[in-house]
């Protein structure tokens, strides 16, 4: 069974993930208030593919966290929560076509299929900005975020990064990548 297919964690490494969601939960209430790990525990044990894919956005960097509660679909939000873009999913291009369209010096991949393959979805531009309402991220790099078709009809493809006290929403062409460029990912459990 090839690695894309096997969305299963052994017990051991079930173990150790939940270990350091519920250490990451405890040591940043403020991202979460209100919320209770006995709940967000019992969601993550009866779901071990999005367990998976939470254990993906770990490996790669992102150092998921909760962030909130869909009450209406009583589903706990994740987002990366590193300082910095997930140094795991940095120097990737924005989607396949822009990969394709490189004709040198062609990225080891790109941020939409490392995420479909993670079972995340990138963060879009109104997300990236409640994630900085809860602390600073991207003081130093820089996060593609869920490009509008109209703008990646046209090549190009939208980044965010937080300087100067602000929030900026950049443009490149989507076969753009650098190495302090990465992307921040979410996922509903």
């Amino acid at each position: 069974m090839s690695k894309r297919n096997k969305k299963e964690l052994s017990l051991e490494q079930r173990e150790e993930l939940l270990r350091a969601l519920h250490a990451r939960f405890e040591k940043n209430m403020h991202r979460h208030e209100g919320l209770v790990w006995t709940k967000i525990q019992a969601k993550l044990e009866a779901n071990t593919e999005n367990l998976w894919s939470l254990n993906e956005m770990e490996r790669t960097g992102g150092e998921p966290d909760v962030v909130g509660h869909d009450k209406k679909t009583d589903k706990y939000i994740f987002y990366d929560c590193s300082a910095e873009s997930p140094k795991g999913r940095r120097s990737v291009c924005y989607d396949r076509a822009a990969l394709e369209s490189r004709k040198k010096h062609k990225p080891e991949n790109n941020a939409i299929d490392m995420a479909t393959d993670m079972g995340i979805e990138l963060l879009t531009e109104e997300q990236y900005r409640a994630l900085q309402k809860l602390e600073n991220f991207d003081k130093k790099t820089s996060s593609w975020v869920q490009t509008p078709p109209d703008i990646r009809e046209l090549g190009g493809a939208i980044f965010c990064d937080f300087r100067y006290g602000h929030v900026f929403v950049y443009h490149n062409g989507a076969e753009s990548y650098y190495g302090a460029r990465g992307f921040r990912g979410s996922i509903r459990v």
